[in-house]
């Protein structure tokens, strides 16, 4: 089954900008359920809302990001129970949904006989990702709509992620419907996305909840995600992603002549660099410097530096997935 969707976005329109109210979220929920493109905030970061079980309106997320249809999309739910009804839940599954949910993990699971999420939002799998997200707002819509939604972060593929709707419009004005503006994300990176497909539950992105808090739950170590090169089989896996225009250079201790930096931690006895330069924690809180990691180096990126110098940033805890962010956007392209 060919899966690309080749037709380029021409159909620019005006984009509405919704108030986070009943009638904002009324209004989201009616567009969706028209197979229309809503932006919404979620904990994480804005996702760009459709009906899953739409391909028409699945192929209109692609079109609008520019994204490679190989790459599949995480559907949302409500809820468990209506998570359950579209894919199998083994006990690991389980047991993490219950301890997680409603908030930022994805996990992967065989389809159910039952699945209405499409194969084009699969990508012609025979497993999908599922996540029920906890903020309000986008709890209220996904009630309101009654279905399964698709809803990747709202930026161009390969960009990166919006914090905000701002950040939205900045890549997608004029390409969606709608953007429901609920002010910033409160976590900043993606969810977590974790596969349980064989029985050994797998790592496939690090996000929005810490590997360890997950491997207290299973009680055993995660399995890393497979082989450089495999088939996507969740969001999140490609080599280059979540890219500025600027090149980015990691592991720096201070800016070279003409670079931007991106701080971590206290500034040196120096104070900070004379240039361009901001600061995703000065306290060095990783959850902090999380909630800025996309926002900020969108800010340093609308400056046009050739290269964004960025300090070292601890591995542990919300630092594996800042970094791996950090390395996805610093990669060939």
């Amino acid at each position: 089954m060919d899966l690309t969707v080749t037709q380029p976005w021409a159909d620019r329109h005006i984009t509405e900008r919704l108030a986070p109210d009943a009638q904002g979220i009324a209004r989201a929920a009616e567009l969706l359920r028209q197979g229309k493109l809503v932006a919404l905030p979620t904990e994480t970061v804005y996702g760009l809302a459709a009906d899953a079980t739409s391909g028409a309106a699945v192929a209109g997320i692609y079109g609008a990001k520019e994204r490679p249809s190989f790459n599949p999309l995480i559907a949302h739910l409500p809820d468990l129970a209506a998570a359950r009804r579209q894919g199998l839940f083994d006990a690991n599954a389980l047991a993490l949904a219950k301890a997680f949910w409603p908030g930022p993990l994805t996990l992967v699971v065989p389809v159910s006989s039952a699945c209405e999420v499409s194969e084009l939002a699969r990508a012609g799998l025979a497993s999908v990702a599922l996540r029920v997200p906890s903020h309000p707002i986008a709890h209220a819509v996904l009630q309101a709509a009654g279905r399964p939604i698709a809803a990747p972060s709202a930026n161009r593929s390969g960009r990166v992620s919006a914090t905000s709707a701002a950040h939205v419009l900045e890549d997608l004005d004029g390409r969606i419907d709608a953007v429901l503006d609920g002010g910033p994300t409160e976590v900043g990176v993606e969810s977590t996305i974790i596969a349980c497909l064989d029985g050994a539950p797998r790592l496939l992105r690090p996000g929005g909840v810490p590997r360890a808090a997950i491997e207290g739950v299973i009680g055993r170590p995660l399995v890393l995600a497979g082989e450089a090169g495999m088939a996507p089989i969740s969001p999140g896996l490609l080599a280059s992603h979540y890219a500025p225009a600027a090149r980015i250079r990691l592991e720096a201790q201070e800016p070279r002549p003409g670079e931007a930096w991106l701080g971590f931690g206290p500034d040196g006895s120096d104070g900070p660099p004379t240039g361009p330069h901001l600061n995703l924690s000065p306290g060095g809180d990783l959850t902090v410097a999380a909630a800025n990691l996309f926002g900020h180096l969108r800010a340093l990126d609308t400056l046009r530096p050739a290269v964004i110098a960025i300090a070292p940033i601890p591995t542990h805890g919300l630092g594996e997935a800042i970094n791996d962010r950090l390395r996805r956007a610093a990669a060939p392209r």
